[in-house]
């Protein structure tokens, strides 16, 4: 038997203007789902809520202002009466060699992308604390498992998510609330795109590594074989699972770099097995 609106979750979803967020707003309504879809400008999404009055709003929101946060999910409990899920899709990406990266685009991402979603998971939790229920969804990145030339400091943001999620993954698991990384390859969004921000700076001697893939990045967007309409509906299988997993790898070039990546540190930490066991103190 369906849900009724009333019992249908509540979904809150950021950076919804386009890409991922556009598509698990779309997908959210599709599967009956109750929805909070946001963005820096609310009005880019009116084609997303129109029509489902009382089931979906449209908030602005910045990650990076608190009073926004605040606000934003005060108002989506006022309207539905809790938070169910919360999607943290909101993040950009930028490449640049390490040498070429630019202290303030280093760090307004990692406003962005790391502070942000960790501000946003700290003011959901109390109300799911609260009710010993909901879930977490972080977009991470394959980049936030592989580290890639000319993206290193993307990756840094996006390794830190994964951090952040495994220690809050034990943490709240016993209070009845899930977290789920969701680690994305390339996907025919914007990422690569629009949304993309590059350093100015070109290192000649990283011609042949970071160079090298900026171009490619840049190459290939709109031509990336990720659908994110598929990858939505991924996640929400993941989310409704009874047994979800921490980690959800999307797309086949993901998936192989993500498991390439895994079997090679596994294979090199077996190699160096007995260097790292003769750290410890002799045994008494």
């Amino acid at each position: 038997m369906a849900k009724s609106k009333v019992d249908a979750p509540v979904w809150f979803i950021t950076g919804c203007s386009t890409g991922f967020g556009r598509e698990f707003a779309r997908a959210a309504l599709a599967h009956g789902f109750r929805l909070v879809a946001t963005a820096r400008d609310p009005k880019k999404l009116d084609d997303i809520v129109a029509g489902h009055e009382g089931k979906a709003i449209a908030l602005a929101l910045d990650v990076t202002n608190a009073d926004q946060i605040k606000h934003a999910v005060s108002e989506a409990e006022r309207v539905f009466g809790r938070i169910d899920v919360l999607v943290n899709n909101a993040g950009y990406g930028y490449l640049a060699a390490v040498e070429e990266g630019e202290e303030k685009d280093v760090r307004d991402m990692f406003e962005t992308n790391f502070f942000g979603l960790a501000a946003m998971v700290r003011a959901v939790l109390p109300g799911m604390r609260a009710r010993r229920h909901g879930s977490i969804v972080n977009v991470a990145s394959v980049g936030g498992i592989v580290g890639f030339p000319g993206s290193g400091y993307y990756a840094a943001t996006k390794f830190a998510v994964e951090g952040l999620s495994q220690s809050l993954a034990k943490e709240v698991e016993p209070l009845g609330i899930r977290v789920l990384i969701v680690e994305p390859g390339p996907f025919r969004t914007d990422w690569a795109g629009r949304s993309l921000k590059q350093s100015a700076k070109f290192i000649g001697d990283y011609e042949q590594t970071a160079g090298a893939r900026r171009r490619e990045t840049a190459g290939y967007s709109g031509k990336q074989a990720g659908d994110p309409a598929r990858a939505a509906e991924a996640v929400i299988e993941a989310v409704q699972s009874s047994a979800p997993p921490l980690h959800l790898v999307l797309g086949r070039a993901g998936f192989d770099n993500v498991e390439s990546q895994l079997r090679s540190m596994l294979q090199e930490v077996d190699r160096w097995k007995p260097t790292s066991l003769g750290a410890d103190y002799p045994a008494a």
